[in-house]
């Protein structure tokens, strides 16, 4: 399995090296369409390799997806903790029954009466 792993990271690192390769003609990135740029009299513009514009792309969209991952299974992970929480107070409200139930009993009789 470990073997099949390193194979498809190979195969995926030799994709991303030829997207990198095919790609590098620099492209230019404007923060501002002209028309909104004039007004203001700015224009910020950077010159990339285009790959890393694909790149940061895809990242970028896998951060935005974890983050709305993350937000939506909020309420799953509250309800888990939420019946964790009532779980754990109910095994301690159980142990507290069990102990006063075989208060004053020896515990070897204890022990046989609580495993019948």
């Amino acid at each position: 399995m470990r073997y099949i792993r390193y194979a498809c990271i190979a195969v995926f690192a030799i994709a991303l090296i030829a997207v990198a390769l095919a790609n590098r003609g620099p492209v230019t990135l404007k923060l501002l369409p002209d028309e909104i740029a004039g007004l203001f009299a700015v224009a910020p513009t950077v010159q990339l390799p285009l790959f890393l514009v694909i790149f940061g792309g895809i990242l970028t969209g896998l951060l935005v997806g974890f983050i709305w991952e993350w937000m939506r299974e909020y309420a799953v992970r509250a309800e888990n903790a939420r019946n964790a929480r009532e779980v754990r107070r109910l095994e301690r409200e159980v142990k507290r029954l069990k102990s006063e139930k075989h208060e004053g009993q020896d515990e070897v009789l204890a022990l046989l009466d609580e495993a019948s």
